[in-house]
């Protein structure tokens, strides 16, 4: 009996921790965290957590991007630098990757040989277009159980809410 109550327990706080925040409450956004190990985005107003929100990130596992097609999500400090209305995306916040860190480990992989190159010889790129973003209606698989291609992915009604609520600047940190 006491087995049944522990299990029903941890079944109850589970479910809890994947519950979503109500995105439509969210007033004002100047930083965005997220914990990639985690899966977890918080969005600040100050030093007041606004929302939390479960979140996929890239296929390419852990560590920092280090070029295009590695699918993974870059680490470090960056800022919401613009944003648009996707249709493969719902709401698209682009994040300032890569930055001056980044663009060091590129060169330095770069000169060690540990860049791809294309189908005409040439070395990939550093990659880009790296946002926080919506499923774009595709919500068939939750969010949580999904990965991108380096971005960080939330539902379309959370990423309204960002898109409505991030203000222009703002800081967004991508944590291990």
């Amino acid at each position: 009996m006491r087995t049944l109550v522990v299990i029903g327990l941890v079944a109850f706080v589970a479910a809890a921790s994947l519950a979503r925040s109500d995105a439509s409450s969210i007033a004002r956004v100047d930083r965005l965290v997220v914990d990639k190990g985690a899966r977890r985005l918080v969005a600040y107003d100050g030093e007041r957590e606004v929302a939390r929100m479960r979140v996929a990130i890239g296929f390419g596992g852990a560590g920092p991007k280090r070029f295009e097609g590695d699918g993974r999500t870059p680490e470090g400090t960056y800022r919401i630098d613009r944003r648009h209305v996707s249709r493969d995306y719902h709401r698209f916040l682009h994040v300032s990757y890569p930055n001056a860190i980044d663009r060091r480990r590129y060169r330095e992989l770069a000169e060690a040989g540990q860049v791809p190159r294309d189908a005409d010889g040439e070395l990939v790129g550093i990659g880009g277009a790296i946002g926080v973003h919506g499923t774009g209606g595709n919500d068939w698989v939750p969010v949580g159980l999904r990965s991108t291609l380096g971005c960080v992915m939330v539902d379309d009604d959370e990423a309204k809410a960002l898109y409505e609520a991030v203000v222009d600047g703002a800081v967004i940190e991508i944590r291990p």
